[in-house]
């Protein structure tokens, strides 16, 4: 009964702390699909230049979104024409970078760690959605945005009524919450339920003592704990923070920064399901050797270096981060994660169905 307890408990908790992010991203997913004109969105990211992974990343960087809030967000672009490599780019660039977290790592880490962290979060999503453009195969471009380009010529075509501004806003909505939301729901509950698993299984009290003895951290297992954790973009800086106070080596907090907030089980199950099993390999296997060398070569780069911790030089950059950082209400939290449980009922109910009527 107590690892019962504790695996709902963990569970609870890892909805509740994504939920409201991805309730934004199904209300602005749905926003995207309606206003956001597919030949405009294909002519600008439905392809494999090196211009539209640049904008990809760099639209990315300035949403502070977490790695499961982005999942509806990029599916969104994926479904209106985006090529594979600039979706994966946008959801790499978009948790890892954003203004709060830039900040807090000032605070804590250093400009040099801080440098190395904003750089990578610039050129690894470049590599991986290269990447994923190169390797991609059937589902380089998703099959429904084939359909919503119009063919060259075909301007004599009969034209239906244009909807009203109305009209498109409560489409949207439909489809980022009925559709892309029920979708997304049936597999982020299953893998927020094996994640707490993971971690009820293997409790955050062990992590913390092995994280917590420098002689036993190594970048390859810190970047397979990053790639399955889910950890927040912004709150687990600190914690790198006190790790490194504590003679772990710098490479440690580059790879965990980068694994950490990039990547989760949610996720990767989420890309698995909608996406394909390729992708999933393209953007795990990637960002875990891209991150496992960059430590490494941030180790060489930073011999000489030393953790330096001053809470009152660094408290300015502390509290314009805690400004800039977006908090949510325990309440609000609560009726998020319960939305999201009940779209994943809503989705998986015929299967249940099936099984009962098999059952009576």
């Amino acid at each position: 009964m107590e690892f019962i307890e504790s695996l709902l408990y963990n569970t609870w908790s890892l909805l509740k702390s994504v939920s409201c992010w991805m309730m934004f991203s199904f209300l602005l997913a749905g926003m995207l699909h309606n206003f956001l004109r597919p030949e405009i969105l294909q002519r600008n990211l439905g392809n494999k230049k090196l211009s539209s992974l640049l904008k990809a990343t760099i639209s990315g960087a300035f949403l502070p979104i977490c790695s499961c809030g982005v999942i509806p967000l990029g599916l969104s672009l994926y479904y209106s024409g985006a090529y594979l490599g600039n979706v994966l780019a946008f959801m790499i660039a978009t948790p890892i970078i954003n203004p709060a977290a830039v900040l807090i790592s000032l605070a804590t880490l250093g400009p040099r760690i801080t440098a190395i962290y904003v750089a990578a979060g610039l050129f690894i999503p470049i590599i991986v959605g290269s990447i994923g453009n190169y390797l991609g195969g059937n589902e380089l471009m998703h099959p429904m945005a084939a359909t919503l380009q119009q063919p060259a010529g075909q301007s004599d075509m009969p034209k239906t009524a244009k909807p009203s501004f109305i009209q498109r806003v409560v489409s949207g909505l439909k489809w980022g919450f009925f559709f892309l939301g029920k979708e997304i729901s049936q597999y982020i509950v299953p893998g927020a339920l094996l994640a707490a698993f993971i971690l009820t299984i293997v409790p955050m009290s062990f992590i913390q003592r092995y994280l917590s003895r420098p002689d036993m951290v190594s970048i390859l297992g810190i970047a397979v704990l990053g790639a399955i954790m889910y950890v927040c973009a912004v709150g687990h800086i600190p914690f790198i923070g006190a790790l490194i106070g504590a003679g772990a080596a710098p490479g440690v907090a580059i790879t965990f920064l980068i694994t950490g907030t990039a990547t989760n089980l949610p996720e990767l199950i989420s890309i698995h399901r909608m996406i394909g099993k390729r992708t999933v390999l393209i953007y795990c296997t990637s960002l875990v050797i891209i991150a496992v060398l960059l430590g490494y070569l941030t180790n060489l780069i930073l011999v000489d270096f030393v953790p330096v911790f001053d809470v009152s030089i660094n408290q300015g950059k502390l509290d314009l981060a805690d400004k800039l950082s977006v908090s949510f209400p325990n309440w609000l939290e609560s009726i998020c994660a319960l939305i999201i449980i009940a779209f994943c009922v809503w989705a998986r109910w015929p299967k249940f169905k099936k099984i009962l009527i098999k059952q009576v």
